[in-house]
């Protein structure tokens, strides 16, 4: 993404995600030994940011009349191909899981139990914050997919 914009991923991530959603704090970003940022995890936030972001989502990416994200990512997470069922039913995709349930629900995973599940038929998105002493992305799947 640097390379291709000129920009920072923390920069890009602020300019085009986090002002236009009004975020009121910074996120944080892991970067690795070499200082260069990992997009693909290590996201930390507050938790009205993460609220934001899944409310963006179920939004098919609009937010306040604009289109944040193309609605065709979100719908490519939601319901493009899945190769890889899993036992429970869902499956992995773009770094999102999905329950494939008739609530349309995703959601992503911290590996201490943070959990933003977006169920758009529910017009519902649930953003969780957690400390499992495991790191696990399922550490919390005991909790969370209980079933009564």
């Amino acid at each position: 993404m640097a390379r291709v914009t000129g920009h920072s991923f923390a920069k890009l991530l602020q300019e085009r995600l986090w002002q236009p959603l009004g975020c009121e704090d910074d996120a944080y970003v892991i970067v690795d030994r070499a200082g260069m940022p990992m997009a693909g995890g290590g996201l930390s936030t507050t938790l009205r940011g993460l609220a934001r972001f899944g409310e963006l989502m179920r939004c098919e990416g609009a937010w306040s009349g604009d289109q944040i994200i193309p609605a065709s990512v979100v719908d490519d997470v939601q319901n493009g191909h899945h190769s890889a069922m899993l036992a429970d039913g869902y499956s992995y995709r773009s770094q999102w899981w999905v329950t494939h349930n008739e609530l349309g629900a995703v959601d992503a995973r911290g590996i201490h139990g943070q959990r933003l599940y977006i169920a758009p038929e529910a017009e519902m998105v649930i953003a969780r914050f957690a400390s499992h002493p495991h790191a696990l992305s399922d550490a919390g799947d005991v909790i969370t997919k209980h079933k009564c």
